[in-house]
């Protein structure tokens, strides 16, 4: 099932628009653009799509979604409005929205709006991957540990090293594949430059280095426990 943000600032609505998508999604709110910015940045909620309604103020509806992408959310985002004219709509989807859906609306078209952005998010390689306790968002170049509500920052190289790892589902993946892969290996990298990623990689990433549970390595090369 998927899961949704609902940033609402009118309480009644929000509460019946929550209930109607609860048939079909899995449904947190949000009553103001704080709310909504706390619970995307690491506070435990992992959410596949965010719905914002564009009746709060100007600073907590579009302006909203430009902040959001900004910091680095990369989501679908939809905007709900009452206002269905072309400068309202080109206003909302210049914002970074991926879709302006107008009151009053049906529900169906709207989960099936949501699922399609979803399909097209996912297929992109954007979407939120899991690896041990951590919510693994590669565009924005984080680890978000939802239960110590930790964030961990990592290189663009980094990123590429976990991308390739996690895409193995589990299994060993050899060391010239990875340099080959993530640095167009050729005869200026050394497997000295992995190795070095690999002992950063672990020291953000787990809880004892010298031991470690989530980045393994072996005689064919690094894989990922995933489920650690």
């Amino acid at each position: 099932m998927l899961s949704i943000l609902l940033v609402c600032s009118d309480s009644r609505l929000r509460a019946s628009l929550a209930d109607s998508l609860a048939e079909s999604f899995s449904v947190h709110q949000a009553e103001n653009a704080a709310a909504a910015r706390a619970m995307l940045d690491g506070s435990g909620v992992d959410c596949d799509a965010v719905l914002i309604d564009t009746g709060m103020s100007p600073a907590e509806g579009p302006d909203l979604c430009t902040s959001l992408r900004a910091g680095g959310v990369d989501l679908p985002i939809l905007l709900l409005s009452e206002a269905g004219d072309a400068e309202d709509i080109v206003r909302g989807l210049n914002s970074g929205a991926n879709d302006y859906v107008v009151k009053p609306f049906s529900l169906p078209e709207l989960a099936a709006r949501l699922r399609a952005h979803h399909r097209v998010h996912a297929s992109a390689g954007t979407a939120v991957r899991t690896i041990g306790p951590y919510a693994f968002r590669p565009s924005a170049k984080l680890l978000l540990e939802r239960a110590r509500n930790r964030t961990i920052r990592l290189t663009a190289k980094e990123v590429a090293v976990l991308k390739y790892l996690h895409a193995a589902d589990g299994r060993p993946v050899a060391k010239q594949t990875l340099l080959m892969e993530v640095w167009g290996y050729n005869n200026a990298v050394s497997s000295h430059t992995l190795e070095t990623h690999i002992w950063r990689l672990r020291q953000k990433i787990e809880a004892n280095p010298a031991n470690a549970r989530l980045l393994l390595s072996n005689r064919e090369g690094y894989r990922l426990n995933q489920a650690a």
